[in-house]
C-alpha cells in the first residue's frame, strides 16, 4: 500500500509541476530568442536551462493564471547585482527575432540600453493582443515603426530612443488611445508629424527631439488634455507655434528649439502653466510680447538664437518667478529694466544682440 501511495504521489506532484509550469512552446518561443543574441560578458542567459522558464530564467515572469511567460525584462544598465559583479553595463549584439511574438500573452517587452543589438523590430509585434510596454531604448536597431502599430489596443508605452529607426511616423500611431508614454527621440525617424496626433488622448510624454521630422506642429495636439511634455527639438519643423499651445491645462515642458520655426511667439505661451520654454535657434521675430504677469512661472525660457526685435518685456518684472532666462544672439534694443528679475541675470542672457543697454551689460 505504502508503494503504491509512493507512485500516486510523484504521479499528482509531476502532473501539477506540467500544469504549474510554461508551455513547452514558450519555452521553445524564448529559446529561439536567444540563438539570436549573443551576450558575452554578463552571463544573463545562463539561467535559461531546464523545462520550466517560469522558474528563475532571468528577466522573464508568467501570469499566474495560465503560466504563460507574460514578461521580458532584460536592461543593459541596471542596479542588479549581476552589473554589480561585473562592474560593468551590458553590451549585447544579435536581433530580435520574430519568434518573441509566438509569446501571445506578452504584457511587457523591455530590451533596452544594450548598445548592439541590430536588426529591425519585428512587425509580428503588432499581433501581440495583450502588449502593453514595449521599450527598446538604447540600441542600434534599423528599419520602420512597424505600420500597423496601431493595432496595440492596449499599448500604454512606445520607447524606441536612441536607436537608427528610419521612416515616418505610422499614421496607425494614432489609434493607440491608451498611450500615455511615446519617446522617439535620437533616430532618424522622417516625414510630419500625423495631422491625427491629438487622437492620443491619454498621452502625457511626447519626445520626439533629434530626428528628421518636418512639416507644421499639428493643431490637433492641443486636444490631448494630459500632456504635460512635449519636446519636438532638433528637426527640421517648419511653421508658426500654434497659439492654443499656451492654452494647454498641464503642459510644463515646451521644448521646439533647434528648428524652422518662423512668426512671433504666440503671447499665450508666456501666460500659461508651461514653466519649462525653449523656443531657441529658430526664425522666430518681431517684438516679444509684453504680457507677463503673476501666472507666469519659468524656472527655463530660453528665446536666444532668433530673430527678436525692440525692447526687453518690461512686464517680467511682473512673472511670479524667472530662473533662467536667455535672450542672446536677437536684435534687441533699448535699456534692460531694473530690479528682479534682471538683478540676478548674467550678461550671457543677453549678450549678441544689436543695441542692448544697462545693466548687467555697460551703461546706457
Amino acid at each position: 500500500m505504502k508503494t503504491v501511495f509512493t507512485i500516486f504521489s510523484v504521479v499528482v506532484f509531476t502532473i501539477i509541476s506540467a500544469v504549474n509550469s510554461c508551455p513547452p512552446s514558450d519555452r521553445a518561443a524564448l529559446l529561439a530568442f536567444k540563438a539570436a543574441l549573443h551576450e558575452p560578458y554578463l552571463g544573463i542567459f545562463n539561467s535559461w536551462t531546464g523545462t520550466d522558464c517560469c522558474r528563475n530564467w532571468y528577466g522573464v515572469s508568467c501570469d499566474q493564471e495560465t503560466y504563460q511567460v507574460a514578461d521580458i525584462n532584460l536592461r543593459g544598465e541596471s542596479e542588479d547585482p549581476i552589473f554589480e559583479r561585473a562592474h560593468r553595463t551590458g553590451h549585447m549584439t544579435g536581433f530580435i527575432s520574430p519568434e518573441i511574438c509566438k509569446l501571445t500573452r506578452l504584457s511587457s517587452i523591455t530590451i533596452a540600453d544594450w548598445k548592439g543589438i541590430t536588426g529591425e523590430i519585428p512587425k509580428c509585434i503588432s499581433g501581440l493582443p495583450f502588449l502593453r510596454i514595449l521599450d527598446l531604448i538604447g540600441n542600434k536597431i534599423s528599419g520602420e515603426i512597424p505600420a500597423d502599430i496601431g493595432r496595440l489596443k492596449r499599448l500604454t508605452v512606445l520607447n524606441v530612443a536612441d536607436n537608427q529607426l528610419t521612416g515616418r511616423i505610422p499614421a496607425s500611431l494614432t489609434n493607440l488611445s491608451n498611450l500615455m508614454h511615446l519617446d522617439l527621440r535620437n533616430n532618424k525617424i522622417s516625414g510630419p508629424i500625423p495631422s491625427r496626433a491629438g487622437d492620443l488622448s491619454m498621452l502625457s510624454r511626447a519626445l520626439l527631439s533629434g530626428n528628421l521630422i518636418s512639416g507644421s506642429i499639428p493643431v490637433s495636439l492641443c486636444r490631448i488634455y494630459r500632456l504635460a511634455d512635449l519636446d519636438l527639438s532638433v528637426n527640421k519643423i517648419s511653421g508658426l507655434i500654434p497659439p492654443c499651445l499656451g492654452k494647454m491645462a498641464v503642459l510644463a515642458t515646451l521644448n521646439l528649439d533647434c528648428n524652422l520655426l518662423m512668426g512671433s511667439i504666440p503671447a499665450t505661451l508666456l501666460t500659461s502653466a508651461i514653466g519649462n520654454l525653449n523656443l531657441s535657434r529658430n526664425a522666430l521675430g518681431g517684438n516679444i510680447p509684453d504680457v507677463f504677469g503673476p501666472t507666469s512661472y519659468f524656472t527655463v525660457i530660453d528665446l536666444s538664437h532668433n530673430k527678436f526685435k525692440g525692447p526687453v518685456p518690461r512686464s517680467l518684472s511682473a512673472a511670479s518667478f524667472i530662473g533662467h532666462l536667455d535672450l542672446s544672439y536677437n536684435h534687441l534694443c533699448g535699456r534692460i529694466p531694473a530690479g528682479a528679475p534682471f538683478d540676478h541675470l548674467e550678461a550671457s542672457s543677453f549678450m549678441y544682440n544689436d543695441c542692448l543697454c544697462g545693466k548687467p551689460l555697460r551703461g546706457c
